[in-house]
């Protein structure tokens, strides 16, 4: 009997037969099946591209062309003036605070560019560093974001769940800074945002790990009860001092409990459109996956292994298993533990290796998903089974923003 697994690996087989591997590819009837889902989830608020998950200018226009998608979240200032400048967008939230002065310079020299990016800030140093760039009256108004850390504090600040970054946690303190950046010359509030990585990007069904997702779901019930008070009440004290443009919160895994929050005006999406293995353990909703990448079999050195070339694309976070390549199609593979995914080699086991010859593909799923593209300089873009484009990621176009 075909499996559906089959059918998928005989269709990217047959897309790319006219290539030699190592090859990345997105299938663009899942990566447009994520796009409409996400934006079905956010339930008519706008949803935010999070380029750094995609990292391919055609692919981050083909999100925006779709239903419901609007603006992007981009990872670093070079890499939003680089999509103003190239016509992806003219409206570029900036995720993350910078130091980059070049950058600045060009931003605070050209209005165009200072209508179309928004920069996050959460701390005055940072507008000390922006005036040392360039002082107010010889630039135009700069566009800023207050960035709330949506971390979860229980026992009284005792515990902390979630990642580590703004220091406005609370809602006093959050008023108190809008009132320092609306009364400074140069710069301009319009946006605040809230991203709860302890429920967007954690997945609460960990495979095999049923006490500990358990925990999770617990933690993130609590968290998103504490967050939707508080982010309430820090929005209504920025409020009096700035009149917002937007509220941004949310990710790929909390983009329909973010949307509801009815002090969010916008939720940012991004791994989503590509589906890496990380959003496998999620219960709420779970991509297609859409992105693979391609390593030929180059030896057999056992009967019950088969060694591809490469395929030690390791993703960033916690030097954990999760992070590894997850070798996909044809289904039944694994990797070994003693050597996981090499650099050069990747030996493979389980019940599918045998059946492996030199020069067939195996296909697999990288754990994140814009890192997918640090490691080729072109996506094939597949219809069906063929491809129908193939387009230059980041990498391609010369660029390493991050």
């Amino acid at each position: 009997m075909t499996t559906e697994s089959d059918k998928l690996r005989g269709r990217l087989d047959r897309a790319t037969a006219h290539l030699d591997p190592p090859y990345a590819v997105v299938d663009l009837a899942a990566f447009d099946a994520n796009a409409a889902a996400l934006a079905d989830r956010a339930a008519g608020k706008p949803v935010r591209v999070a380029s750094k998950s995609v990292r391919a200018r055609e692919l981050i226009s083909r999100a925006l062309g779709r239903p419901g998608w609007h603006g992007v979240m981009a990872f670093t200032l070079p890499e939003a003036i680089w999509l103003v400048r190239t016509g992806v967008s003219t409206d570029v939230l900036v995720a993350y605070p910078t130091a980059d002065r070049t950058a600045l310079a060009e931003l605070a020299a050209d209005p165009a560019l200072a209508a179309a990016v928004t920069l996050m800030v959460d701390g005055v140093d940072q507008l000390d560093l922006v005036d040392a760039v360039r002082a107010p009256g010889h630039r135009p108004e700069l566009r800023v974001c207050l960035d709330l850390d949506a971390s979860w504090r229980p026992l009284r600040g005792r515990v902390h769940i979630g990642v580590r970054r703004s220091p406005l946690h609370s809602a006093r303190d959050t008023g108190a800074f809008a009132a320092a950046v609306a009364g400074r010359a140069g710069f301009r509030l319009v946006g605040l945002m809230a991203y709860e990585a302890q429920i967007a990007g954690l997945g609460d069904a960990p495979p095999g790990r049923a006490v500990r997702g358990g925990a999770i779901r617990l933690a993130q019930r609590g968290s998103y009860r504490e967050l939707l008070a508080r982010r309430g009440a820090a929005v209504a004290a920025v409020r009096e001092h700035a009149d917002l443009e937007f509220v941004n919160g949310g990710g790929t895994g909390s983009v329909a409990a973010t949307s509801a929050d009815p002090a969010v005006t916008e939720v940012t999406a991004g791994s989503g459109l590509y589906g890496p293995t990380l959003f496998d353990a999620y219960r709420a909703w779970r991509p297609t996956p859409a992105a693979f990448f391609a390593c030929a079999v180059v030896r057999r050195p056992a009967p019950g292994l088969a060694t591809v070339l490469g395929g030690g694309w390791i993703a960033s976070g916690p030097a954990e298993r999760s992070r590894l390549p997850r070798p996909w199609l044809p289904a039944g593979l694994k990797l070994i533990g003693t050597e996981g995914a090499g650099e050069v080699q990747t030996p493979l086991t389980g019940t599918a290796a045998a059946t492996l010859r030199v020069g067939d593909r195996v296909w697999f799923r990288h754990a994140k998903a814009g890192e997918l593209a640090e490691h080729v300089n072109e996506l094939h873009l597949v219809d069906g089974d063929v491809v129908v484009a193939t387009v230059p990621t980041y990498r391609g176009e010369g660029h390493a923003f991050l």
